[in-house]
């Protein structure tokens, strides 16, 4: 009795401080566009849902798939074809998008939950190869080219988005609800089974959970983020282009979120919030036809030294030291 209260104390305890957390970050993020640039931020805030829409897959699930970028330019192309020719309001536009991703993500997940590990991510990676193929091709992505030029428009048909500000926190407010998407889904009882798959499926299976059906639900809620991220920085950029659909693109978020804590909540902001800002700094010096090195190197010592990641690392030190 006495160690269920403990228990229970321990999580209100950590769920009192991710609160504290949440609100202090967007305390900064409604502040931060009056100090520093917003289409700086705004890459920011959309990797950053990125990376948390793949550790839930990761994280939570036990899931590494090198395919997400499909569904980051599943939702770019889609919003920037429905706002450009369909002439759609931006969130009629995004919504179209984030319904197309999570078709994809239920089709990649029937083709590929039953398998684990190296095999389940070697088939993710296969078919967001197709994919891409499939975008170079397509006469509505513009090819090579991509989609240039796509309108912000009127949110409601109301708010314009034409200039930063607007949109910055247009961005930010879907920031926020994708963030909350996430953290009810974990702390929810469905986010409890998502543990024990991962820890371990034989229990989970001898339990009588449909271990498949919840891989699956998970798999699709992170792609459909992962579009809603995307959807919202084909926005931002007025451009949906191949770069989003490469794989080079699902190993920088892999890298985002290894390097600021797989498994924990704000670990993913942190991560895409480092590599953003590197890549934007190392870019404008003369060290900008190193950055894939320099990203390569950090994530090498980030798996050998820290693999707890920053905010893993973080919460190691002070549970060591003030706890």
């Amino acid at each position: 009795m006495t160690t269920q209260v403990l228990k229970n104390s321990a999580v209100e305890k950590g769920m009192s401080k991710t609160k504290m957390g949440f609100m202090l970050l967007l305390l900064i993020g409604l502040v931060a566009p009056y100090a520093i640039y917003p289409v700086f931020l705004m890459k920011v805030l959309c990797f950053a849902l990125f990376a948390c829409a793949f550790n839930l897959m990761l994280g939570y699930a036990g899931l590494l798939s090198f395919g997400h970028a499909a569904f980051l330019a599943t939702g770019g192309y889609i919003t920037g074809y429905a706002v450009m020719e369909m002439g759609v309001t931006p969130e009629i536009g995004i919504l179209i998008g984030v319904i197309a991703s999570a078709a994809m993500g239920f089709v990649f997940g029937k083709l590929a939950i039953r398998r684990q590990g190296i095999y389940f991510a070697m088939i993710t990676l296969a078919l967001a190869q197709l994919v891409f193929f499939l975008y170079v091709q397509a006469p509505f992505t513009g090819g090579e080219n991509g989609l240039q030029g796509i309108p912000r428009g009127n949110l409601f048909g109301v708010i314009s988005l034409k200039g930063n500000l607007p949109m910055y926190y247009f961005v930010l407010a879907i920031f926020v609800i994708g963030f909350t998407i996430i953290h009810r889904a974990i702390h929810s009882p469905f986010g409890q089974i998502l543990k024990a798959i991962r820890e371990n499926e034989p229990r989970a299976i001898s339990l009588g959970y449909d271990v498949d059906k919840y891989k699956l639900v998970a798999f699709v809620l992170s792609a459909a983020l992962a579009g809603l991220a995307g959807s919202t920085k084909s926005l931002v950029f007025q451009l949906a282009s191949l770069t989003d659909a490469n794989w080079h693109m699902s190993g920088e978020v892999i890298l985002m979120t290894l390097l600021g804590g797989v498994g924990t909540i704000f670990g993913p902001v942190v991560g895409a919030a480092t590599v953003v800002t590197l890549q934007n700094y190392l870019s404008q010096g003369p060290l900008s036809s190193w950055v894939p090195v320099i990203l390569g190197l950090i994530f090498v010592v980030c798996v050998l030294l820290f693999r707890s990641g920053i905010v893993g690392e973080i919460k190691k030190f002070t549970k060591k030291n003030f706890n």
